[in-house]
């Protein structure tokens, strides 16, 4: 199921985020289902330094933190966002003077037309933050940790739906931060966290939310050569994980500058962060982590989606709105997925659950991505464009499995081995996405990008041989070498017989 056009009508809305290490703006535009990020600015002010200590905001940081504010309100009311969502937590929570900020923002920003700060409390964080995680993953099950500057906040979620979370003071500042880290004392204090936090499974994934967290994926990735620069939804293993989080927490902050390219204020709080990980995954027995770049405020959009929408895959949505935006004839997409249905039904599974089908269903939507490029490079490009575009509801095996079916899509070369999508899909995996590629370049090509013509022609899968089949007055679609060649090409790719057929 997909979104109807009338339901992909475009608007902006804006999150303001006011955290206890960070300070953000951000302005969304949504597309139905689609959630993409169109500005994008932070202030690492650390409102929380400090509060563990004397019971307050940092003075420096709310300073820092109320010229961001100011800013920010001048480009809101420039940019009129459709609504406007904020978000301030733990360290304006639970700070003596956090009320008093609030009013002060309030009063600095245009008195009763200035900002009105909505102070979360730890539980609200909590579900907020995976209601974010489940924007991007829908069957998201496992527990969703987010780490910010002053606390931890830990929720489990099955399939999607949030259960009861806590708040933990286990964020950086709380822990010590940005003085160099007692580890025998932050592990303790992690022990007796958690100590009381059952999240009822056995097993599943830690859903980490959190500037940190993020930060730590890419050190990982860093560390591991990893070909695919982009942290939403990378999962590790639970034992990768644990390595890497010990190698950072032993690090100095003068050494992840040098060897992470981490910011000075980041790279205070990074050995925290990962000493947290590690007791985070040992003590609840966790089995791996996906880094979410989904978090709360991304849950505050999704809270406000109707129904209807929510429901939708957040993979298909999103490449239908990216399909749109870069050309594609709208009414082809659901065309080719009829076409290639009874084909692909009949191919064996290589993703778990109804990956398969989702994938087929994503990949129609972005089948004509490339139609502006230039044609001279257009495979190197679309490939580029889908492997890193900001999509969310993806692995990256799946990235990179459309990222070469759209390749195939407009070449027969198979040069893509080099790349990123060697690296990442199994040999059977790269082969059904050249097919896939293949069979849209073949569908694309014979109808002249016609659903109507497209419709009179069906394709078949039978023992060592598939079918290409048109009745007696469509049998001319068939004539030219382009469609014999494209055939041909796709028959390949599925390493059987080509057979054409008329009725």
């Amino acid at each position: 199921m997909w979104a109807r056009d009338a339901e992909r009508g475009a608007r902006d809305v804006a999150v303001l985020d006011v955290g206890s290490n960070s300070v953000r703006l951000v302005i969304y535009r949504l597309e139905g289902r689609a959630i993409w990020t169109v500005f994008n600015e932070k202030v690492l002010a650390g409102l929380g330094r400090g509060l563990a200590q004397t019971g307050r905001l940092s003075p420096d940081g709310a300073v820092h933190a109320l010229a961001a504010l100011r800013r920010f309100k001048m480009v809101l009311d420039a940019a009129k966002p459709a609504a406007i969502y904020t978000a301030a937590t733990a360290a304006v929570r639970e700070a003596a003077d956090g009320a008093a900020f609030v009013e002060l923002v309030r009063r600095e920003t245009g008195g009763r037309q200035g900002i009105s700060i909505r102070v979360l409390s730890g539980e609200e964080e909590a579900y907020y933050s995976a209601l974010g995680v489940a924007a991007g993953a829908p069957d998201a099950t496992g527990v969703v940790g987010d780490l910010g500057g002053s606390s931890l906040e830990l929720i489990p979620i099955r399939h999607g739906i949030p259960g009861r979370g806590v708040t933990l003071p286990l964020g950086p500042f709380a822990l010590g931060a940005p003085r160099p880290m007692d580890a025998a004392l932050v592990r303790a204090r992690c022990e007796e966290a958690l100590s009381g936090f059952d999240p009822g499974l056995q097993g599943g994934t830690l859903y980490a939310v959190g500037g940190a967290w993020r930060a730590l994926g890419l050190l990982q990735m860093s560390m591991t050569d990893y070909p695919l620069q982009i942290v939403h939804q990378y999962e590790l293993g639970a034992g990768a994980a644990l390595d890497a989080a010990r190698v950072v927490a032993r690090q100095s902050k003068s050494s992840l500058e040098r060897s992470g390219g981490l910011a000075r204020k980041r790279a205070e709080t990074v050995p925290y962060a990962a000493l947290v990980m590690e007791q985070v995954l040992e003590r609840l027995g966790l089995e791996r982590v996906s880094l979410s770049a989904f978090g709360v405020r991304e849950g505050l959009i999704f809270e406000a989606m109707a129904p209807e929408l929510r429901r939708l895959d957040p993979l298909v949505e999103g490449c239908a709105a990216f399909g749109a935006r870069e050309g594609v004839a709208v009414r082809l997409a659901p065309a080719l997925e009829a076409w290639l249905a009874p084909l692909w039904r009949r191919l064996p599974g290589l993703f778990e659950g109804d990956r398969d089908q989702v994938l087929l269903s994503a990949a129609c939507r972005l089948a004509d991505v490339g139609a502006r490029l230039h044609p001279d490079h257009r495979a190197d490009l679309a490939y580029d464009l889908v492997l890193r575009a900001p999509i969310a509801g993806q692995t990256h095996p799946e990235r990179a499995f459309l990222a070469a079916a759209i390749f195939s899509r407009y070449t027969a070369s198979q040069k893509s081995d080099k790349s990123e999508a060697a690296r990442l899909l199994s040999p059977e995996r790269l082969r059904r996405a050249r097919a896939l590629g293949s069979a849209l370049r073949l569908g694309c090509d014979l109808s002249g990008r016609s659903p109507e013509l497209l419709a009179a022609s069906s394709l078949e899968m039978h023992a060592g041989a598939v079918s290409l089949k048109v009745g007696r007055a469509q049998a001319d679609m068939l004539l030219g070498e382009q469609t014999r060649k494209r055939f041909a090409t796709l028959a390949d790719a599925l390493e059987v017989e080509p057979r054409l057929d008329v009725d």
